[in-house]
């Protein structure tokens, strides 16, 4: 079920529910607590999709009954889309409940906070008020930033990279504010939080992560294997990489492909290699094969497929391989 079909849905629920929506919404919340959660059908919890799209589209006008069905059902199926029209109309009065969920018992409902408010949210309308001023978001993030379960504390760390694409210093900022006295889990939190910052090369958040800006490192032995390909087989790119400076260096080795397009164009690709300290002429050997089957997500089209390695952020050319 996706969001089109959640939507379609929830209006003809509308259509069969009573006319008052606190006795519809009972009815829905009530229908939610039969459980579904069955071995052979690890999709059941999106057949609460609809659920979350009917308090999203109708229950605007009853704040406190739609806010209670969310705590609810966010347990079954996450309320991170339906949440967010309430944030646009009510945006103080959701903060508050927000802020009050940061400590609330459930990882599912702590989750929420964070998902919720993501300024960017795939699938979902952006929070316009959040990518021009993140204060409000961040200070809900900071109640999160040590929260014992990794799947919140991930939902964080992908909120945190959408305030950078907008506000990239103010990702750094709070980077560098949260990396004092950091515990590893924080410290994964910051890792996925820069990603972005990283892959651009931005010399303030590779010195918050201890990473060189402009890395002594030389790149050898580059194999692209094979050169001619047919769309469905496999490239594996292989190549050394030797230290030269005088000391130990970390390195975030990543490497991009420019994936040819319908109209000849190009559209840049970052895959992720390895995070590894160098020392003086240290070699390290770095291997990685990239499927050409064709994907939901992606096509593959002839011709000429541009590779480069990206060692902290820079660009080295390396080769490329044609696609037939």
């Amino acid at each position: 079920m996706n969001a089109i079909s959640g939507r379609q849905m929830a209006t003809v629920l509308r259509g069969y529910l009573p006319r008052e929506y606190p006795k519809a919404l009972e009815i829905l919340v009530a229908s939610s607590r039969v459980s579904l959660e069955r071995k052979d059908q690890p999709m059941a919890s999106f057949l609460y999709f609809p659920h979350l799209h009917f308090v999203g589209a109708f229950g605007l006008g009853h704040f406190e009954e739609s806010m209670a069905a969310q705590h609810e059902l966010t347990q079954r199926f996450t309320a991170e889309f339906s949440i967010r029209p309430f944030l646009e109309r009510y945006p103080e009065a959701t903060l508050k409940r927000l802020k009050a969920w940061t400590r609330d018992p459930s990882p599912d409902v702590r989750r929420l906070v964070s998902e919720g408010t993501r300024p960017r949210l795939p699938w979902a309308a952006r929070l316009r008020r959040f990518q021009e001023n993140p204060s409000p978001v961040l200070a809900l993030l900071e109640r999160l930033k040590d929260d014992p379960e990794r799947y919140v504390r991930r939902s964080v760390a992908n909120n945190l990279n959408d305030i950078g694409k907008d506000h990239p210093d103010v990702l750094v900022e709070t980077a560098k504010g949260w990396m004092k006295g950091a515990s590893e889990d924080r410290r994964w939190i910051l890792r996925h939080a820069l990603r972005s910052l990283v892959k651009q090369g931005n010399a303030d958040a590779l010195a918050v992560l201890g990473f060189d800006a402009e890395p002594l490192v030389e790149v050898r032995a580059v194999r692209i294997t094979p050169v001619r390909v047919q769309e469905g087989d496999a490239v594996t790119l292989s190549f050394d990489l030797v230290g030269t400076a005088s000391r130990r260096q970390r390195i975030v080795a990543d490497f991009r492909i420019h994936y040819v397009k319908a109209n000849g164009s190009a559209n840049p690709k970052v895959f992720k290699l390895k995070s590894l300290e160098l020392g003086p002429r240290e070699t390290v050997s770095l291997q990685k094969t990239i499927s050409l089957k064709p994907m939901t997500t992606r096509r593959h089209y002839p011709g000429n497929h541009r590779v480069e390695v990206l060692l902290n952020g820079r660009k080295i050319d390396v080769g490329s391989f044609e696609v037939r």
